[in-house]
């Protein structure tokens, strides 16, 4: 990494995915105020624009590079640019998502869990690929966030939890693979409050459901604090973080009472289901 003392982030450069918005964008503006070169990754122009204004406003360096990460060519491109305008890349954090909220059964067909993987998983995979060789280099970071789901199923949300699977595993044998010159760190988090993750879930029939599922957990967090715990865990290089801390205990149980935690899962799940309008 760049020279700056250990544990700051003055100076080095930090790629964030779906930056636009939610959880990224909280935690691109928590990386600008602490003086990190910054590349902003997302679809929307005019959001992400915004984005980068507002880090530069906190005093940091930073573009906007609208990217759609289920694109190689725009990942590769994606970590061309941070190259071009800063050096190379001391972490990636991946922050793009695309959540579900439709029971597998009764899916007009299963293409419409095509697009889970593709930015959930895909989404990880093809920016971490081409950013490597620099986060190697630079004894870097990976920052991914992950979910409770990528631990435990879920229902009505089958195409996340596979994906957010498919990607744990990912992070955890890339950790192995690579030792001490990468820290993984995987964000196991909880519905997070102030993010478009609900709103955007997709429904049975692949569209998005918006108001319908928008609601959310009265355990869910502020996308401002939990950007905050993020930073913080970055910070120690830690290799996972729940948030919230109490959802560690679900993973648990989960191992060693797994009837009665899906049960519990189950239950509570179909209780806020309930208290959702119907999208068809």
């Amino acid at each position: 990494m760049s020279d700056a003392s250990p544990g700051s982030f003055r100076g080095r450069v930090f790629v964030v995915t779906g930056a636009s918005s939610g959880l990224g964008y909280e935690i691109a503006q928590a990386l600008a105020a602490e003086g990190a070169h910054l590349v902003l990754a997302g679809r929307a122009r005019e959001p992400l624009a915004a984005a980068a204004l507002a880090c530069r406003e906190r005093g940091a360096s930073a573009i906007a590079v609208p990217t759609d990460v289920t694109l190689d060519a725009d990942c590769s491109a994606l970590i061309e640019c941070a190259r071009a305008e800063f050096g190379g890349v001391d972490g990636l954090v991946a922050a793009a998502g695309l959540g579900m909220w439709a029971r597998f059964g009764e899916l007009s067909g299963p293409e419409v869990m095509e697009p889970l993987m593709a930015v959930n998983y895909w989404g990880v995979v093809q920016p971490a690929f081409h950013a490597l060789p620099d986060l190697r280099a630079r004894n870097g970071m990976l920052v991914v966030i992950s979910s409770v789901q990528g631990r435990i199923g879920v229902p009505w949300h089958s195409g996340y939890a596979a994906a957010k699977h498919a990607v744990q595993g990912f992070c955890d044998s890339l950790r192995l693979e690579e030792g001490e010159r990468l820290a993984v760190l995987t964000v196991l988090a909880h519905w997070i409050r102030g993010t478009e993750l609900r709103a955007r879930a997709l429904g049975s029939d692949g569209r998005p459901r918006g108001s319908a599922a928008a609601g959310h957990g009265g355990d869910a967090m502020l996308a401002e604090e939990a950007a905050a715990r993020v930073v913080a865990a970055m910070r120690q290089r830690r290799r996972e973080l729940w948030i919230p801390r109490h959802f560690r205990l679900v993973g648990i149980l989960s191992s060693l009472v797994p009837a009665l935690t899906d049960r519990l899962i189950r239950r509570r799940v179909e209780r806020e289901h309930a208290r959702q309008p119907r999208d068809d």
